[in-house]
């Protein structure tokens, strides 16, 4: 079966809005007395639920737009709506979890994961219980005590995404969580991703250089491209799932993918 790739635009009016939305989003740096312009009139959408990876080469603003999306950078121009609203700085709404781990270097693993509801206001009991559940949902249950550095590097990426999903955010944001995994932990991570996905139901954007992660993981591929970076093509992927490397269909889409990136 050859899969479809269906180039997928903004909402129409009768439909319902999204809840993510992105309209012609610029950003310029002052680089030696000018200004640079790294992302230039993006415009997509991300309905509730997708899973949406942001693919490019290197350079072409695939972690600036993160970075605008969670709040920690100002557009130069246009907009970021999240359920119609502005996003205007960083909420717990919209998590980002980063290729480093950024742990907690003194705190446990349960201390890490935990440490977040303690600005939400959750009494202890609550807060137990929550990290018993995403203990057990990660797979590091019997790991609890441990510190972040007496675990592998895989464990530790669980860890980050534990940490942020036991906020409930509406959007996860990752910024190439798991390049600096080996090849069999990596896959492992996509697979969690996946497995947690489908338990939470989190509206998830990935940025990544890979294309097998993004023919992996995506429901939608956001191709951009640089200089300045744009969407090149929104790529709807309607492979089945789980979906195998050995399948032809997913070796046609990864070529295909390769072609894109390489034009």
């Amino acid at each position: 079966m050859r899969p479809r790739l269906r180039a997928v635009g903004m909402p129409s009016p009768g439909r319902a809005e999204p809840l993510l939305v992105v309209r012609d989003l610029r950003k310029m740096f002052p680089v030696a007395g000018r200004f640079v312009t790294v992302l230039d009139g993006l415009r997509f959408h991300a309905k509730e639920g997708e899973l949406i990876c942001i693919l490019g080469r290197s350079g072409c603003g695939k972690s600036t737009l993160l970075k605008i999306l969670a709040g920690f950078l100002a557009p130069s121009a246009g907009q970021v709506l999240l359920e119609g609203r502005p996003v205007d700085g960083p909420s717990p709404e919209r998590c980002v979890v980063f290729q480093e781990d950024a742990l907690f270097t003194w705190l446990t693993v349960g201390e890490n994961i935990g440490f977040g509801l303690r600005v939400k206001g959750l009494d202890r009991t609550s807060r137990e219980r929550a990290v018993e559940r995403y203990l057990s949902l990660i797979g590091l249950t019997e790991f609890r005590d441990y510190l972040p550095q007496a675990i592998s590097g895989g464990m530790k990426q669980r860890v980050s995404l534990a940490r942020v999903l036991i906020l409930e955010p509406r959007v996860l944001l990752m910024d190439e969580p798991f390049a600096s995994l080996d090849a069999q932990t990596r896959e492992e991570m996509q697979s969690l991703l996946l497995s947690l996905r489908r338990r939470l139901s989190q509206t998830i954007l990935f940025v990544t250089h890979d294309v097998n992660e993004a023919a992996t993981l995506a429901d939608r591929i956001l191709l951009m491209g640089k200089e300045p970076g744009w969407i090149r093509k929104d790529i709807a992927v309607t492979l089945p799932r789980p979906r195998a490397r050995e399948d032809p269909a997913y070796i046609d889409l990864c070529s295909r993918l390769h072609r894109l990136v390489r034009d």
